[in-house]
């Protein structure tokens, strides 16, 4: 699997350039480059006309980025459910492995107030005002300390309509993350406290969520482990490096939510991942083939 979508809403093409030894261009890496290598494994079986071990599918999938929710990957798991044995995606590069999910929850918060003249309704309560304090409250809020990692973060803000306006709306987009489930349920515990604190003073709070996405299941440990040891012997014997073992936010969290092995690597060295000067070293892609050939080969008789 890989997926298709990328993180800028571009309507036009962007050109990618070549400079030293490298292409440029937004969303060349993630996930093009492993897009790319998918395709030609994907030819490169068909041409031999090799025999997978069991059925196999190739998905080029989209929504795995923002907002689009793992909508592709949800799809899959809905229409093969109960067929599939175990799910790798091509993400990232080849210096790493993505063996636990990040699960996450993202809101949209809208906050309305009776608003009025900024002189003449002076007392009234600012819709912005009140917003600020519901975010003063997300950033006082005590981690969970149940292992592993967990972090929130408002990354938009809006509203109002001028100077000597009180406001009438004001909203944010707010999100939590966490590779421990535990966390991700003390979270939505305190961010439902603080919404009902706020709405307790009289203050209309509309919540929309936007975005879910599920922490690790109930998957077997020997055999996710199993199939972590393949793919990273793999991935050190074509680069010459042990790959780091990390959590992330990918398409493999839906299969482990359900308790389906899954991992996620690339094949691909580069950087700058989300922005307008992300690259991919062009000799990488090689050793990325190799990987990526491998890595389908495991599951045809050769």
């Amino acid at each position: 699997m890989a997926h298709t979508d990328t993180v800028f809403p571009d309507l036009t093409p962007m050109e990618p350039k070549r400079e030293n030894g490298r292409l440029c261009c937004p969303g060349v890496g993630d996930d093009t480059a492993n897009l790319a290598v998918l395709l030609m494994c994907a030819k490169y079986v068909l041409s031999r006309g090799l025999t997978p071990k069991n059925g196999i599918l190739f998905v080029a999938n989209s929504g795995e980025e923002g907002l689009g929710n793992l909508k592709g990957v949800r799809r899959i798991m809905q229409d093969f459910a109960g067929r599939v044995s175990s799910l790798v995606s091509f993400d990232g590069g080849l210096d790493s492995i993505v063996t636990t999910p990040v699960g996450s929850t993202r809101y949209r918060i809208v906050v309305k107030t009776e608003g009025g003249h900024s002189y003449a309704a002076f007392g009234n309560k600012n819709a912005i005002a009140c917003l600020s304090s519901i975010i003063h409250d997300f950033y006082a809020q005590p981690i969970p300390q149940n292992g592993g990692r967990t972090t929130y973060n408002v990354g938009l803000i809006s509203g109002g309509t001028s100077v000597n306006t009180i406001a009438q709306s004001a909203e944010c987009l707010y999100e939590y993350r966490s590779d421990v489930r535990a966390s991700i349920e003390t979270m939505k515990e305190q961010f439902d406290a603080i919404i009902s604190k706020h709405r307790e003073h009289g203050i209309q709070i509309e919540l929309e969520v936007l975005g879910e996405r599920p922490c690790m299941g109930d998957v077997d440990h020997n055999a996710h482990e199993t199939m972590i040891a393949r793919f990273s012997a793999i991935l050190e014997r074509e680069t010459g490096h042990v790959p780091t073992r990390h959590s992330g936010s990918t398409d493999c969290n839906i299969p482990l939510s359900l308790g389906i092995p899954a991992v996620c690597f690339g094949c691909y060295d580069g950087d700058g991942a989300h922005t307008r000067e992300e690259y991919i070293e062009i000799a990488s892609l090689v050793p990325g083939f190799r990987v990526g050939l491998a890595s389908i080969l495991t599951a045809f008789k050769v």
